[in-house]
């Protein structure tokens, strides 16, 4: 599998605090099936330990505090960018927070409150500097789980839908993000799934092999799909490969919400 979403760098945003934390997460992520982790620390004005044109190095430092250990563990280098400090950042800097810093893919942050206009901006603005934009979580906003064709939009004009596992996992299947996410699936506006693990065992612990196989009863051959031929073309910076047909669809209603 591969994970594009992890907060796996040690000490310098709300992952783990020490080099040892880092490496118990990365282990973590590898015994549940992960073999290509991105570290996409969050790129925002809360975070300021966190600097673009480290990230490259950290990736590399860990991987050489995990190399000999079980199994074999890539850390990609990224990041999670907060939309306020993708509004000016340069196309070099965009480049450096890029999956892989090939300058092509960027995830951006979903806010947890409403989306303004100048959150649908910035994806206009990332656009014309060539970047396709993957949406961290969008399932956890009130916005689009109010009113989930303001992401249907977006998703038309481009933007790739980025689902947590946790949200498709039992312990969240009542809440809203979780309904939101099963409908995203059935209608075919998702496309990657991914842990955002931040701690090997408490708080956001790697959970991605349980999320695929929530996705695979709900829609099957997409779970796997979305961890494996959609996660390396996203990493290549490539046209996603056609989505498995055949998906098993279920009714899921979201309170108050408009139907996509």
């Amino acid at each position: 599998m591969i994970d594009l979403h992890s907060h796996v760098l040690p000490g310098i945003d709300d992952g783990p605090s020490t080099t040892d934390e880092s490496i118990a997460l990365a282990r973590a992520c590898a015994d549940d099936g992960t073999r290509t982790l991105v570290a996409t620390p969050h790129l925002r004005h809360d975070f300021p330990a966190v600097r673009v044109e480290e990230i490259a190095d950290r990736c590399r430092v860990l991987e050489e505090h995990l190399a000999g250990g079980e199994g074999s563990l890539e850390i990609v280098p990224a990041a999670e960018i907060d939309y306020e400090w993708a509004q000016t950042a340069t196309r070099e800097e965009l480049t450096l927070a890029s999956y892989g810093q090939r300058g092509t893919d960027v995830l951006l942050e979903t806010p947890y409150a409403p989306i303004t206009v100048a959150f649908e901006g910035v994806l206009f603005r990332l656009a014309r500097l060539g970047f396709r934009v993957v949406l961290a979580h969008p399932e956890r906003n009130p916005t689009f789980q109010m009113d989930p064709s303001r992401l249907q939009a977006l998703v038309r004009r481009g933007a790739l839908v980025q689902l947590t596992a946790g949200s498709l996992t039992e312990r969240g299947r009542r809440r809203p993000s979780a309904r939101l996410a099963g409908r995203l699936l059935e209608r075919g506006l998702a496309h990657v799934i991914a842990s955002d693990a931040h701690t090997a065992a408490s708080w956001r612990q790697p959970d991605l092999s349980r999320g695929v196989a929530a996705a695979e009863r709900i829609a099957p051959g997409l779970g796997e799909w979305m961890v494996t031929e959609a996660a390396a073309a996203i990493l290549a910076g490539e046209s996603l490969p056609a989505a498995p047909s055949g998906r098993r669809r279920r009714s899921l209603r979201l309170g108050r919400s408009r139907s996509l």
